[in-house]
């Protein structure tokens, strides 16, 4: 693990995985990040601010990437597209960006699934392009050190060495971020149903 984290492969693994996390939500990109801030501080390599520059570096070229993709083909071109789940997503997405584009890209970037609807949503429709790539920036610099500090205090506080950092610093994001979506899940069902009762 030592080698791993001190080698010169570390960081551009990194900006590998968070750069195909963008469009395959099975890839662990904030488990890569979390990973790295983990090993951040146990080994002192990579070190902490690459591991953050480089996770949102490649955190906003996947977003910019799916944008642009959206642009391109829209929202029906591929047989996956067109699944009904896929396609409530995309509907889900286009209704959060007619209301509120800012706050939709920016907590969509911690959702994995919401992350790829609302970009991929966002090319689609023509989300003017430098609003949405200012605040794709913004949201992957956050997440980037969101991830990455996440592993690092975990690795400053739990004993045992940087494999037991890195496990249990997975862990912790992992459940933080099926915390985070149910919130996000909670609030939505909350305004729907407000929305519903003014009607």
């Amino acid at each position: 693990m030592h080698d791993l984290a001190s080698g010169p492969w570390a960081l551009p693994l990194v900006a590998l995985v968070v750069l195909a996390d963008a469009f395959l939500v099975v890839v662990p990109g904030e488990t890569a990040v979390t990973a790295a801030g983990a090993l951040a501080v146990a080994h002192g390599a990579p070190p902490l601010p690459a591991v953050i520059a480089v996770a949102a570096v490649a955190a906003f070229a996947g977003d910019a990437c799916c944008y642009a993709l959206g642009r391109r083909v829209g929202l029906g071109r591929w047989r996956w597209m067109r699944h009904p789940r896929v396609a409530r997503a995309f509907t889900w997405a286009g209704d959060r960006l007619d209301a509120r584009i800012a706050t939709t890209v920016f907590v969509a970037r911690f959702i994995p699934f919401a992350r790829l609807a609302v970009n991929l949503t966002a090319g689609a429709t023509r989300v003017p392009a430098p609003r949405f790539l200012m605040v794709a920036a913004g949201a992957g610099a956050a997440w980037a050190s969101y991830q990455a500090v996440i592993g690092a205090v975990v690795a400053a506080v739990v004993p045992g060495g940087p494999a037991v950092a890195v496990v249990v610093s997975v862990t912790v994001a992992l459940c933080l971020g099926i915390a985070l979506d149910a919130a996000v899940a909670a609030v939505a069902r909350r305004r729907q149903r407000n929305g519903l009762t003014r009607r």
